[in-house]
């Protein structure tokens, strides 16, 4: 099958599918099934306390949420093998919960706390773990898709079987690092994947008025192979990731994945949620497509949900964040002292340090 008859097979309507029988979802345990549902709790209730905080005035700065994009960033963080790697924008802490940062190190970045994941220095936009292989949170607009491309590249330079993963959403598509970046993935056959979170607005405009055409077609113009899903399914994104990390892992062969969600507030916190939108348009989707109900009904249909186990869960998740936040209040801020330390490795390490000359100056 040529590349351009698999992009369009990729396309094909997939609504009345059934996911739950795909390979990689049929092969999950209920333990791990609901698993993947508290993580996505976990991801809401965190971004609601953290939305709570910022209105107390508590965290400063810009506030991207990912209420509504849950199923998106822990499906594809499920299928992370030891050689994968993931990057993506400012609205990161949902990939951050996904590949297993703890809450209390998250709120406290939020904080500015020097027990945040970057010491207090980074704020929401760049929360970041090497040791889980999330390369942050980057708050340049598609600025991230490049080092995506850098990532995938290490993976097939150490002779690794992996997979880098680069999320941007739709706003970022038009941005010329982005073609860059695909167009060496092309050229070199690199094993990455580029996931296209289309929310539909941008920072505020929609996407019938900013991009023309279909987003993730335009891979077609580098010969790269595409694919579109429904990102308020879990089950629908694990089965499509599953296929671009496969063929990114055993061919070297780069994607570009357009995955259809919605968020419910506005850009960053403080933005308005509804000037370019409908209250009922949000409350429509809210209503039929909100990743978390339609996976809860899902895992109830199975038999491995019941309302007692959700509240539970539920409960846990939100005493969970009401924790770190209470963490986050009672951390320290960082030193003066601390703004030249986890700058520059030699700094940190002086035993170690070659470079000639000095590196910091008053």
């Amino acid at each position: 099958m040529s590349k351009k008859q698999s992009a369009t097979a990729d396309k094909k309507d997939t609504s009345g599918t059934d996911f739950s029988k795909a390979p990689i979802n049929a092969g999950l345990s209920d333990e791990q099934k609901i698993g993947l549902y508290r993580t996505m709790i976990r991801v809401r209730r965190f971004e609601e306390r953290s939305l709570r905080a910022y209105q107390a005035k508590k965290i400063g700065g810009f506030l991207h949420l990912y209420i509504g994009q849950e199923a998106v960033a822990i499906g594809c963080c499920s299928l992370m093998g030891k050689n994968d790697h993931i990057i993506t924008a400012y609205r990161d802490h949902g990939h951050a919960i996904g590949v297993g940062m703890e809450m209390n190190p998250l709120m406290a970045e939020l904080y500015g706390k020097v027990t945040g994941c970057s010491k207090g220095k980074g704020g929401s936009m760049h929360f970041f773990d090497p040791s889980r292989n999330y390369w942050g949170g980057h708050g340049i607009v598609g600025g991230q898709i490049p080092l995506g491309a850098g990532l995938a590249y290490g993976v097939k330079y150490k002779g690794l079987k992996g997979a880098a993963m680069a999320f941007m959403g739709d706003g970022a598509v038009n941005q010329g690092a982005v073609h860059e970046a695909y167009n060496l993935a092309a050229l070199w056959n690199l094993p990455v994947i580029y996931v296209i979170e289309n929310n539909g607005y941008s920072m505020g405009t929609s996407q019938s008025r900013s991009s023309a055409g279909s987003l993730a077609k335009r891979a077609e113009g580098y010969n790269m192979n595409w694919a579109e899903c429904d990102g308020s399914n879990i089950y629908e994104v694990r089965e499509t990731m599953d296929r671009l990390l496969n063929l990114a892992r055993e061919q070297c062969k780069p994607s570009v994945v357009e995955i259809k969600t919605y968020r419910y507030r506005g850009h960053s916190v403080a933005d308005p949620d509804n000037t370019y939108r409908s209250k009922a348009e949000i409350e429509e989707y809210r209503k039929t497509k909100d990743p978390i109900h339609v996976f809860q009904k899902i895992l109830q249909d199975e038999g491995v949900l019941t309302d007692v186990l959700a509240e539970r869960i539920d409960t846990e998740a939100r005493a969970e964040a009401d924790a770190s936040a209470d963490f986050a209040e009672v951390s320290p801020y960082p030193t003066v002292e601390d703004i030249t330390k986890n700058v520059y490795w030699e700094e940190d390490h002086p035993e170690h340090k070659t470079s000639q000359g000095r590196i910091f100056f008053e």
